[in-house]
């Protein structure tokens, strides 16, 4: 179970929505951690932070890593079409030839979009970007290979208060990114191959 805070005076409708997060299954190869929200988006509001258990992988460079943001604002602001807002991020690296493919952001759009469905989130007014970025060092950092990242800023509007699922889709959505298979609760792996 996933231990969060709320204000004392959240509203019903954020509570069961609350409640339903915290019944919400976390991946083994994430770890979950309540943070502090942004404060400035709504009235109420719940974050979390994911980051891949380096434990998880026996990859020994950067991990993934994500935020996830629940709003509920009563006034039900035109974009949003709800009174609930998704907001989140996911970053993870990439081989850097994966990441000169122009298509891997509509793949990983792809993910998102097929994550929500996969939990059954019901949604609506979804938006977001996908960005690939590739470094190169120089002068000082000249002995660093090219390397790849790939993130994802997405937002989205639930359209009931299981918000469980979306926090579920999210974490698939980071696990698929930082390589590992999108496989159903219960099943393992037989190896991690990136």
């Amino acid at each position: 179970m996933i231990e969060i805070d709320i204000p004392g005076d959240a509203p019903a409708e954020f509570r069961l929505a609350v409640d339903s997060l915290r019944s919400a299954s976390v991946r083994d190869e994430l770890i979950i951690e309540q943070i502090a929200a942004p404060g400035k988006l709504a009235k109420y509001e719940v974050a979390f932070s994911a980051n891949v258990d380096a434990s998880a992988t026996d990859v020994a460079s950067d991990l993934g890593t994500g935020r996830f943001v629940l709003l509920w604002d009563q006034d039900e602001p035109e974009p949003w079409q709800s009174r609930f807002r998704v907001i989140t991020f996911a970053k993870s690296p990439l081989e850097t030839d994966i990441g000169a493919d122009e298509q891997i952001s509509d793949v990983a759009w792809a993910w998102l979009t097929e994550a929500l469905q996969n939990r059954n989130a019901r949604f609506i007014a979804e938006a977001g970007t996908a960005t690939r970025i590739i470094s190169s060092g120089y002068g000082a950092l000249s002995n660093q290979s090219d390397h790849a990242e790939l993130e994802i800023r997405s937002s989205w509007s639930p359209i009931d208060t299981n918000a469980a699922a979306h926090l579920e889709a999210w974490q698939d959505l980071v696990c698929i990114m930082s390589g590992f298979p999108n496989l159903p609760a219960g099943v393992t792996s037989l190896g991690l191959s990136r």
